[in-house]
C-alpha cells in the first residue's frame, strides 16, 4: 500500500464536521484517504465533498474543497490518498 499528499487541511467547521482541503492533487468520491498531523492519524473513505457549497465527485490540483470528516482535524494536518 502507497500513499501520496493530495492536500492541507486550512479550516475546520467543527458542528458540521467540515475540512476545507487545498488540493494539490487529484480526489474523488470513493477514494480511500489518510489524515495525519497535530497527534491526529485516522484513515476513512471520502464520501462528500463540495465545491463552494456544490456537491462534486471529483476535484482537481488547485482546488479547494469541503470534505465531511468522521473525526476532528485541525489546520496544517495534511490528506494522503491510499493506493493499493
Amino acid at each position: 500500500m502507497s500513499e501520496k499528499l493530495v492536500g492541507t487541511i486550512t479550516h475546520y467547521y467543527d458542528k458540521i464536521k467540515v475540512a476545507i482541503v487545498e488540493l494539490t492533487g487529484t480526489l474523488k468520491v470513493g477514494d480511500e484517504i489518510h489524515i495525519i498531523g497535530h497527534e491526529i492519524d485516522f484513515k476513512q473513505q471520502v464520501s462528500s465533498m463540495q465545491i463552494d457549497h456544490e456537491q462534486v465527485t471529483q476535484a482537481k490540483k488547485g482546488d479547494k474543497i469541503g470534505l465531511e470528516v468522521e473525526q476532528k482535524v485541525k489546520e496544517g494536518c495534511e490528506v494522503y490518498l491510499v493506493s493499493v
